[in-house]
């Protein structure tokens, strides 16, 4: 699937644009974590711009593994002939769902998903509303305060970062230095406000 068509069908899917915000941050982020692993960049891009697609039509709030997100996206997805490899990945980056993350693609989605939705939080609370002057140490210092940004994980942002074998403080640095370039497109930056 061409990234083209994954945004067309991304758009269809999600009307919210703040949804659509992180899953363009993810989109980012897996590029740069496919890059950085000498992956298929175009392939790990798509995997990071549908893993919530299907968010909004089928939320799944009992936390189906069959039924809902991220189930029905990835049914969708077969049906397209969209690669298995990617749709496990998809599967993988919910808990829920009982499907191991076996592999770099699978593991950097879940690595990514929690923490680009926390940076970007931590970006909008700053004077500047952006990530180019947001440090590590102010990230874990949000991290710890557990009533900001409360839809965040924690566990997984740490648990994320364990399954990639990279220090914590070493994968958030690697995640904003690969937003910062499009923060605009995420809806930050001083021209955004």
């Amino acid at each position: 699937m061409t990234r083209d068509e994954a945004l067309e069908l991304m758009h269809e899917y999600t009307q919210s644009e703040a949804l659509r915000k992180h899953m363009y941050a993810v989109e980012i982020a897996m590029r740069a974590c496919a890059v950085a692993a000498s992956a298929d960049a175009e392939a790990w891009s798509t995997v990071g711009l549908l893993h919530d697609f299907d968010y909004e039509r089928f939320p799944n709030e009992a936390l189906s593994a069959t039924a809902e997100h991220p189930a029905q996206g990835v049914a969708l997805l077969r049906e397209r002939g969209y690669a298995e490899e990617l749709c496990t990945a998809i599967l993988g980056h919910a808990h829920y769902t009982g499907v191991a993350r076996e592999t770099p693609v699978a593991k950097s989605l879940f690595a990514v998903d929690e923490l680009c939705g926390f940076l970007v939080a931590c970006a909008l609370v700053r004077p500047s509303r952006s990530l180019l002057d947001l440090t590590v140490k102010s990230v874990k210092k949000k991290l710890k305060d557990k009533g900001f940004a409360r839809g965040v994980n924690r566990e997984d942002v740490v648990q994320g970062a364990e399954e990639l074998g990279a220090p914590l403080e070493q994968h958030i640095q690697f995640v904003i230095e690969a937003l910062r370039p499009e923060e605009g497109r995420l809806g930050l930056g001083l021209a955004e406000a």
